[in-house]
């Protein structure tokens, strides 16, 4: 079991990872080797003190150094659930799991916004996961939305699985398997009053489905974790970077404005400290 559980592997996560090291905290840190997309692809950053007209690769970079100097590992694995648990959380990555006594979200901001009843049905035919949920479809039809060529071979798996699967992604797929039917349309609703029935489109189609998976890069943090309290997808914390959830600390642009990367790393600071001190008890 870890000590701290860091989600996020952006400016705010690297600096909660930084100082948990420090303090000689046992850490394991989820994100991806580009750290952060959004700082990556900066042509030019001019307020972070110390970094003067610095580019976002090259401020990556020398994050990556910082990581490498003190021995911090990134696990690229996707987390698809967080749970409180009595004395300690897990974290679900596909058919994975992870324990920690305390989880920081450096989660970043969400970008695309929900669907009709995509949240109102989660859990009802709604998933974000297909290797936790795709056994559940079994010789049925579903609708997979996939936004990251890197989870094909997710949808692939669902097609074994399922009897039918439409798919809707915003970048060109070629598929030879004969169950997978590629969608150029958008889903507009999930149609369904208990579970889900059906899909509507941009075009004004509507598909029969029993299921819709979404295989996305990140999750919303309310859904990531159950009964985390968010306000228009912001996740709720004090000045200590606590959220409602005894144990769980949130930081950077997930928590709010402004987005920028002093405020991030500032917060991430703070979250570990607070964690420190949740630790100690």
């Amino acid at each position: 079991m870890y000590d701290i559980a860091i989600v996020g592997s952006g400016p705010a996560g690297i600096s909660a990872a930084v100082n948990a090291k420090i303090r000689n905290k046992s850490v394991i840190v989820f994100g991806n080797d580009e750290l952060s997309h959004k700082v990556e692809i900066s042509r030019q950053i001019n307020n972070y003190i110390g970094f003067a007209n610095v580019t976002g690769p090259e401020l990556n970079d020398a994050f990556r150094k910082h990581l490498k100097d003190l021995e911090i590992e990134i696990t690229p694995k996707k987390i698809t659930g967080v749970y409180k648990m009595k004395d300690k959380f897990t974290l679900l990555a596909n058919r994975e799991s992870f324990d920690a006594k305390c989880v920081i979200l450096a989660l970043g901001s969400e970008t695309v916004k929900p669907i009709t009843n995509e949240r109102e049905l989660l859990g009802r035919g709604v998933s974000y996961c297909a290797t936790c949920d795709g056994m559940f479809y079994k010789g049925r039809s579903i609708a997979v939305f996939c936004d990251n060529e890197n989870m094909l071979d997710e949808v692939e798996y669902l097609s074994q699985i399922a009897k039918k699967v439409y798919l809707f992604a915003p970048f060109d797929v070629k598929t030879s398997v004969e169950n997978v039917e590629i969608l150029p349309s958008k889903i507009t609703e999930i149609i369904g009053e208990s579970k889900v029935e059906a899909v509507t489109l941009k075009d004004g189609r509507r598909i029969e489905v029993d299921g819709v998976f979404f295989l996305k890069q990140a999750v919303s943090a309310d859904v990531l974790l159950f009964g985390l309290k968010t306000e228009n997808g912001l996740i709720t914390v004090d000045r200590n970077m606590k959220t409602n959830i005894d144990g769980c600390f949130a930081a950077g642009d997930c928590t709010g404005t402004p987005y920028q990367i002093a405020k991030a790393v500032g917060e991430g600071n703070i979250a570990a400290h607070s964690a420190f001190e949740y630790l100690a008890k």
